[in-house]
């Protein structure tokens, strides 16, 4: 059992929803990178998302794009954040790290070294924003080969038949995109978001973690409310730029560590709609 289904197995017995942070790897630098990584287990995520700086972030609003663009000015590759992962496991190896990114760093390595290199690095999974089930094939190979899980995005207009293809090829969780656009963009239904999951459970049958829009504790709990995993981006993403640009970088993992302990008080304490999977 990867650490990803170990983690959601234990919530779902404990009647707890996840909370995922994402950061980009690098922003400020991979120094600060770590230690925000660790002080975010503290603080209660129960699951990392780590972005892979790459040069053109189809997928990202405004302020992520310009966390990678940070991290690319400091010479950040994916070799980089497999080192970074290497070092966080040194202290930590329950938490699940999963990758978030681009195909185009993975094809220039290789799939199957890349999803090697990952496993060795402790790396639980990936989610590889242009890479659609049905145009790697040689990727899903090589992570299924090393016991890896592909995450992938479903979206308000993705229809019966989208759902069914990822749910074939889909491990660990599903991450719902709960609204249309780039990150951090648009405003939260979640009366629809509710609905929309639960259209997606009815063919797959994995944890659903909910991201795009989730700004703050409010937003959080009442996504808590119907999903399996609070996933939050943008909003970090956006404090690490202020507080890297007013040169107080040594505060972000403290100030990031304080702001997830209100987000994970909110989701805890919010009542959840039914069980999940």
């Amino acid at each position: 059992m990867s650490r990803i289904q170990t983690t959601f197995e234990r919530l779902r017995e404990e009647g707890r929803t996840a909370l995922v942070p994402f950061v980009t790897a690098g922003d400020p630098d991979l120094e600060v990178s770590l230690a925000l990584m660790q002080q975010m287990v503290a603080a209660g995520a129960d699951l990392i998302e780590l972005g892979v700086p790459f040069s053109d972030p189809i997928a990202d609003g405004p302020v992520i794009q310009r966390a990678t663009e940070r991290a690319l000015a400091n010479g950040v590759s994916l070799r980089d954040v497999l080192a970074l992962v290497r070092r966080f496991r040194e202290t930590d190896r329950e938490t699940p790290v999963v990758l978030m990114g681009y195909l185009n760093p993975i094809e220039v390595m290789g799939s199957v070294p890349f999803a090697s290199a990952a496993r060795e690095a402790g790396i639980d999974g990936a989610l590889i924003v242009d890479a659609p089930p049905e145009e790697s094939h040689e990727l899903v190979a090589a992570m299924k080969t090393q016991g890896l899980d592909l995450v992938y995005l479903l979206a308000p207009t993705s229809d019966a038949a989208r759902i069914n293809a990822i749910g074939e090829v889909a491990s660990g969780f599903v991450y719902y995109v709960s609204v249309k656009g780039v990150t951090g963009a648009g405003n939260l239904d979640v009366e629809e978001v509710g609905g929309k999951l639960d259209a997606i459970r009815a063919q797959i049958a994995l944890p659903v973690g909910v991201g795009f829009g989730i700004k703050d504790a409010a937003t959080a709990a009442q996504v808590a409310q119907v999903a399996d995993a609070v996933i939050v981006g943008s909003a970090i993403v956006g404090q690490i730029e202020t507080l890297a640009g007013e040169g107080r970088a040594e505060e972000i993992a403290a100030t990031i560590g304080v702001f997830l302990g209100e987000l994970r008080t909110a989701i805890d304490t919010t009542d959840r709609v039914a069980e999940h999977v």
